[in-house]
């Protein structure tokens, strides 16, 4: 049984030491810290659960830590438990900077112990789902649309919502990044409220993702182009669905849907496949999962190295964005 903690109790750590309380066969809660009083006592209220008075205090007793605090005190808490030995599980993004991923890398290897980031999609069971379809996709385009909530607005829109897209498809193409390019509108906050990039990858796929935090409604998809598919996937619905073509041997059904390539060309049979999907929770899922990697010693779903690519991508993005922002006010 792992002795667990929880940095941050804010609206995301509340639900991470809810979840990790239920999570009872994996876990052994021991408590959390959070500087705020009245986040801290909201929590006590309604789980019950043990405050520290340090962040060294909680780390002394718990074998495993999950840090759910702001981006910008990731990395002094990451470091802290690393260096005490402790596995890590930490929020997207992982670090503020590029730079500070990489040195929880080397603090990491040092340390010998399992290190995941919260890429939470990734155990959306709808993603779960399309991935075994997904082979070799050579066109993908998300649009990730969140109606505005001022929690997040301390990172540009890459980093707190485009950043999950990234993850995802970086997971899937298995190939170099070779080229990005990058628009966006700071409409609210002080830096981009709505983006768009464009990811070309060294084996030809082009990915292009949209993300806005100021939308009328909320939209969570993803789809996926390749040779004789297409799959689409729904976040937030947490449905997929698979149309694929496959050559007609002979004459087709009475009932079969067909594709007439021309003359001279084979017919294609056109096949539709939504399967089921399980409604499962996926932050419990990927806390589950930690919990897994650590008592077989295996490599996490999301491990820090996956982390820093991603927030690697998106700093990227971050700095296209930010030269053309300076070009349009320098015309």
């Amino acid at each position: 049984m792992l002795k667990v903690g929880v940095l941050g109790a804010g609206h995301l750590g509340k639900i991470h030491i809810k979840l990790l309380l239920e999570l009872s066969d994996k876990y052994e809660f021991v408590g959390f810290y959070d500087p705020s009083d009245a986040s801290a006592q909201t929590v006590i209220d309604t789980l019950s659960v043990n405050r520290f008075a340090a962040i060294e205090d909680l780390l002394d007793q718990v074998d495993c830590i999950d840090i759910v605090t702001p981006t910008l005190s990731h990395f002094d808490c990451a470091s802290q438990a690393l260096r005490k030995g402790k596995h890590v599980f930490i929020e997207k993004p992982v670090t503020e900077s590029v730079e500070e991923a990489r040195k929880l890398i080397v603090l990491k290897e040092k340390a010998g112990v399992k290190v995941q980031v919260g890429h939470v999609e990734r155990f959306n069971p709808a993603f779960q789902a399309a991935v075994p379809y997904i082979a070799n996709p050579m066109f993908i385009e998300t649009h990730r649309l969140a109606q505005f909530n001022p929690r997040g607005t301390d990172v540009p829109v890459v980093l707190d919502l485009m950043i999950h897209d990234i993850d995802a498809i970086l997971s899937v193409v298995k190939s170099p990044v070779k080229r990005i390019s990058a628009s966006g509108v700071a409409v609210v906050s002080d830096t981009p409220d709505i983006a768009n990039a464009r990811i070309e990858f060294e084996n030809g796929c082009v990915a292009n993702l949209t993300s806005s935090r100021i939308s009328m409604k909320n939209m969570r998809k993803s789809r996926f182009f390749q040779k004789d598919a297409y799959i689409s996937v729904d976040f937030l619905e947490k449905e997929m669905e698979v149309v694929r073509m496959e050559d007609i041997d002979g004459e087709p059904g009475p009932f079969d849907v067909v594709f007439d390539l021309g003359e001279g060309k084979s017919i294609k049979k056109i096949l539709f496949d939504k399967p089921e999907i399980a409604q499962t929770n996926a932050i419990k899922e990927e806390l589950s999962s930690f919990a897994e990697s650590i008592a077989t010693d295996t490599t996490p779903i999301v491990p820090l190295e996956d982390g820093y690519q991603a927030l690697e991508v998106a700093q990227q993005i971050v700095d296209k964005l930010k030269s053309s922002a300076s070009m349009v006010m320098g015309q």
